[in-house]
């Protein structure tokens, strides 16, 4: 096996440019060892920039970096998911993370969310862009490994909880996310799969989810939640929101972070990077999408549209 090189890759992937199919194993490996160590609910110190949604848009990550200060050398992070599919390089999203958390561990939290599974990504995007890039689903599979050991959860000062989705009726107390067995597939229900695929909502209490999977939770839901964890704030993703984030709940305690602009190359929305510092009062950091020529010719002239499930 070659001498690994993670700076050499994180220098290559920054370019856009894939790397090869024993780097990335390689690579995984390594995020996968990290990742272990981590808890389902992964403690994080402020001041921290949140980030939601990336679908892939790579070029829109960099853009990313650059408005919430840098690299995770000068930024402490926290990603809350979704980092594939739809957008056309979700490899190398997924990748220049991956490197970032071999060069900077303790300084960028990965959060699961919906799409980091085997079941999803072969439907929407990221089985098929790395069976086209390599010519076989070898990296896919090294990937879905990493996936299964992302964290559920991160909170803030143990005051902001942070997740892809939303909350679970199956889970009252943040010690019952701690106790899950996260290192497999997204099941199709149960408290995992709820962290991962719920949403906030005008309904009382909780209603099934259209999305097939999750629930809709409504204001009592989220407050009694906070108020029995001690929690000031739940940051999450997993929904558009064409103003880049968006509180929901008269007693704001639930906020949307969307960090994919122009979602799906045609949605027209900014997104947000949210900035926490020692005082846990959150703001907000807009931004908006790169002009990128072969993401608008590609995006024009690609004709597989993905219907279906949108969001």
């Amino acid at each position: 096996m070659v001498d690994s090189n993670p700076d050499e890759w994180l220098e290559k992937i920054k370019k856009c440019q894939s790397l090869t199919e024993n780097e990335m194993k390689q690579l995984c490996e390594m995020v996968k060892e990290l990742l272990m160590e981590e808890s389902n609910i992964q403690p994080v110190q402020t001041p921290v920039t949140v980030c939601g949604d990336i679908h892939g848009q790579f070029h829109d990550l960099l853009e990313l970096f650059r408005t919430a200060g840098g690299f995770p050398d000068s930024v402490n992070y926290i990603f809350l998911g979704d980092y594939v599919d739809r957008g056309y390089y979700s490899l190398e999203t997924f990748t220049l993370l991956m490197c970032l958390k071999v060069k900077y561990p303790s300084k960028i939290t990965m959060v699961r969310g919906n799409h980091e599974s085997r079941q999803i990504t072969q439907v929407y995007g990221f089985y098929e862009e790395c069976l086209n890039k390599y010519g076989s689903t070898t990296v896919w599979k090294y990937c879905c490994q990493v996936f299964d050991f992302l964290t559920l959860a991160a909170i803030i000062d143990g005051r902001i909880l942070c997740v892809h989705g939303g909350l679970s009726p199956e889970i009252r107390m943040l010690d019952q996310i701690r106790v899950l067995s996260r290192a497999q597939e997204v099941p199709h229900e149960g408290g995992f799969s709820d962290l991962l695929w719920s949403d906030p909502d005008n309904v009382e209490d909780w209603q099934v989810s259209p999305r097939g999977a999750g629930w809709l939770f409504g204001s009592k839901v989220a407050r009694e939640f906070n108020h029995v964890n001690g929690l000031n704030l739940i940051a999450r993703a997993h929904q558009l929101v064409m103003e880049g984030f968006k509180y929901h709940f008269p007693e704001k305690g639930v906020v949307t972070v969307w960090s994919a602009p122009n979602y799906c190359y045609r949605c027209g929305n900014v997104a947000s990077v949210m900035k926490v510092d020692e005082d846990l009062e959150p703001t907000f950091k807009i931004f908006s999408a790169v002009p990128d020529d072969y993401i608008q010719e590609t995006a024009a002239s690609n004709n597989t549209q993905r219907g279906g499930y949108f969001l």
